[in-house]
């Protein structure tokens, strides 16, 4: 995350002698990202982070990918998933995923195993609900419109809060995720175009302690899934500092840019990960050329696959088309997509869009997962040749 922060007990100087009330020395961790040259940040556990007791193989549920073959467009309910509730990790239901990225739903009512994902960052949506975001940095507080990102190898416990089980997308990458570089200036600071700002991240503000000992944490990494033994609880830290931790930002926050013609996705864009990018589409005044058509023109994006995940509102260029709140639209690379027939005429002289969505547009191709297939309306790829 590109700013500093300072939470609970650090020594002035890095790297020296930082002892505990019994004279014993805390132990440093630094977690840093691409080798000492990036992002870091430096924690102060009580016990040693590197005391594990027990190692053994961990078998996750299976999924299965398959190519979008044939090749057409896709819309997946993701409300026909609900089942009994599940925790907000192992529960989750791959629907599309490729070599970069995984992206899945789950509708969480019980917490998570503390869980590491060594292969990358995870950016979590939250639809509905709210969730408590356990780690070693402390704990944040996420609720419905929030993006929650969770930096690669952060042990996290996923806990639902409130009376009403959790709906999550999760957007898991292999590497890491972050603003996008046109936002930010050389030193990190977000400039004043981008759409939002330092003032509305939020991240841990103070340190969780918990003592206890012989703790489980499942570890996914580049061979598969490890179940380790840790002698002792990793949320000891004292105090740490840095500019690497959770953080979590609203849908609500972000600021859409507007024109007097209809603008691109990329003013949209949210967040950027590896062959990929997060865009979110809010409530926002639209066009106001006296001859603009608000709603998006056929457009065939060659290099990319667009995922749309409709999470609220109205998606004016989607009416009539089946979309329903929970609705993920998949329009790939190969075929030219576009508005609903007549969305083009209904939009002319709207002078306001109320709608919610978050978009993941990818760079290689995305497959089909299991989850996808269960929940597909077979009829969506037909709904252009309707009029309307």
């Amino acid at each position: 995350m590109p700013y500093y922060r300072r939470i609970g007990e650090v020594p002035r100087k890095r790297h020296t002698q930082f002892r505990q009330p019994d004279g014993s020395l805390y132990a440093e961790e630094l977690v840093g990202q691409e080798g000492f040259s990036s992002d870091s940040s430096l924690l102060y556990h009580r016990h040693a982070p590197t005391a594990i007791v027990a190692a053994e193989e961990f078998t996750p549920p299976a999924f299965t990918r398959v190519p979008n073959l044939p090749l057409k467009p896709r819309h997946l309910r993701t409300h026909k998933l609900d089942g009994t509730g599940a925790d907000p990790v192992l529960g989750r239901q791959y629907l599309l995923a490729n070599d970069d990225v995984r992206i899945a739903y789950v509708l969480a009512d019980r917490p998570s195993p503390l869980f590491r994902d060594a292969t990358g960052d995870h950016c979590l949506y939250l639809e509905s609900g709210s969730l408590r975001v356990e780690s070693p940095f402390g704990v944040l507080e996420a609720v419905a419109g929030d993006y929650v990102i969770i930096p690669t190898s952060t042990i996290h416990r996923l806990v639902p809060t409130g009376d009403e089980p959790t709906r999550l997308l999760a957007v898991e990458a292999a590497g890491h995720i972050g603003p996008p570089k046109r936002y930010l200036s050389v030193r990190g600071q977000f400039l004043e175009h981008s759409p939002y700002c330092e003032r509305d991240v939020r991240g841990p503000d103070t340190p969780l302690l918990v003592d206890e000992t012989d703790v489980e944490v499942l570890v996914r990494h580049r061979r598969g899934w490890t179940r380790y033994g840790y002698a002792n609880h990793p949320f000891d830290v004292v105090g740490w500092d840095g500019h690497l931790y959770p953080w979590a930002f609203s849908i609500h926050d972000f600021e859409p840019i507007t024109g007097r013609i209809h603008q691109p996705p990329p003013v949209h864009q949210t967040f950027q990960g590896p062959n990929f990018v997060i865009c979110s589409f809010v409530p926002r005044k639209v066009d106001y050329h006296p001859d603009a058509i608000p709603v998006p023109y056929n457009h065939h994006n060659v290099d990319s696959d667009e995922m749309l995940f409709y999470t609220g509102g109205n998606y004016e260029a989607r009416r009539g088309s089946g979309i329903e709140q929970g609705s993920i639209s998949l329009h790939p690379s190969g075929f030219t997509h576009g508005p609903q027939p007549g969305a083009a005429e209904r939009s002319i002289g709207v002078d306001f869009f109320d709608e919610l969505a978050v978009m993941v547009d990818t760079f290689r191709p995305l497959d089909l997962c299991d989850a996808a297939t269960a929940c597909e309306d077979d009829a969506y790829a037909w709904t252009w040749a309707r009029r309307g």
